[in-house]
This record gives structure tokens, sequence and C-alpha cells, in this order.
């Protein structure tokens, strides 16, 4: 693995966190693969520990990513309190799965405030990550966001 890999992968992820801070869905969507099997899996620790396959959000193929970005933005628009978010990401681990494919795992916290309100810590946790890399540039195949909180202290309408 070479600096140029790195950074196609820590740059989808950068592009990926900085689409959810501006709620832009559509950004968010362009991160991932086109691949009918890309996923994105938001589930909490403690049922991931205990083998449980009850997610907060479970959209565990290309189209359902799609159903996500609609649900967002023309389903839920303008029935929640607004709030933004601010990631931060630590790359841990990379190690080639095969070829043009990367397992990334990535530490997070998430802090969001709510319209008029004040700052506080959503969740941390990690992220499991399966990357391709191509010469035009890195899209996430998979996202497992495994959440730390047992109860988080909000609902959520955006992806971690």
């Amino acid at each position: 693995m070479n600096a140029d890999t790195l950074n196609a992968i820590d740059a989808v992820q950068t592009r990926c966190i900085a689409a959810l801070d501006a709620q832009d869905m559509a950004g968010w969507l362009a991160t991932f693969s086109t691949d009918p099997a890309a996923a994105y899996i938001c589930i909490s620790a403690e049922n991931e520990q205990r083998g449980l396959s009850i997610a907060l959000m479970l959209d565990d193929s290309r189209a359902r990513l799609e159903d996500r970005v609609s649900i967002v933005t023309k389903v839920w628009a303008g029935t929640f309190q607004a709030y933004r978010t601010r990631h931060f990401f630590q790359r841990l681990t990379c190690r080639e799965a095969n070829q043009d494919r990367f397992e990334v795992t990535s530490n997070f916290s998430i802090a969001m405030t709510p319209e008029g309100g004040v700052s506080t810590l959503l969740t941390t946790g990690v992220y499991h990550d399966l990357i391709e890399v191509a010469p035009a540039g890195a899209l996430l195949r998979q996202r497992r966001a495994i959440y730390d909180a047992d109860a988080l202290p909000r609902y959520v309408v955006f992806p971690f």
C-alpha cells in the first residue's frame, strides 16, 4: 500500500463526513460505490457484541442507500428539529482485503447542536469500512458504524 492509496482512502472518508456535516445527502451517497451491494449499517456496540442484527439504520444495498437519501430529504423534510453535526475521525488500521479493496478501521466522535441549543456529544464509535480504490479515486463499498452509546440522547435523522 502506498501513500497515494492512503490519501485516496482518507479523502473519501473526509468527503463522507463533510457531506454529513453539510447535511448534503446526495454528497453522502456519492461517496458510496454504485455497486448494487454497497451498504451502510449503523448499529450499537451492544447489539454488535451480542451478535444481534438489530440496527438503527440498515441500508444493505445501493437501492436502500438511495432510499435513505429520499427519506431524509423528501419524506422527513421539515418534520424534525434541525440540528448540526461535526464529525471527527481517525484512521487506526488499513489493510488490503484483495486487489483494490481495503479494510479500514477508524474511530469517530460526533458532536451535535440543535437549532438554538448547546453543543453536546451525540456519540462515539468505530467505522469498519470496505473501501474500493481506483485510478479515479476511492469509494465506500461498505460502512459499518458501530456506536458506543447504549441509548442515544435524541432521535437521529442523518447517518453517522
